[in-house]
């Protein structure tokens, strides 16, 4: 799917892959995250074949102008898990919402582990 929004120019058009790979660039780039994990074996299996896989871990759901993003990551043993979780959601929704116009509802941040 994609979000649609129409302005003076013209009809714009941006896909959920765009979206996930600004989400998932954003997300790398806050402190205390190691690694984000795909959670369908689907998903797995595209991004071993997939050298760029930037979107690893992100979910975009999009409804009307209105975007979901669920973000699954690894944190850095010792770090805060609420400080990096509200981290990534304000780094990811500003990102987003920056890039495409529209409206970004919610950033769910899944915890899927802790390494050393």
């Amino acid at each position: 799917m994609s979000v649609n929004t129409r302005n003076a120019y013209g009809k714009i058009s941006i896909t959920d892959e765009a979206i996930g790979t600004v989400a998932g660039m954003s997300a790398r780039q806050c402190y205390g995250i190691v690694d984000m994990v795909s959670r369908r074996l689907t998903d797995s299996v595209a991004s071993f074949f997939n050298k760029k896989a930037v979107s690893k871990g992100v979910k975009i759901t999009t409804s009307n102008d209105r975007i979901y993003i669920d973000l699954f990551i690894v944190v850095k043993y010792g770090v805060s898990i609420n400080a990096v979780a509200e981290s990534i959601k304000e780094s990811v929704k500003y990102n987003v919402e920056n890039l495409t116009g529209m409206f970004v509802d919610e950033v769910n941040v899944s915890v899927v582990g802790v390494k050393l």
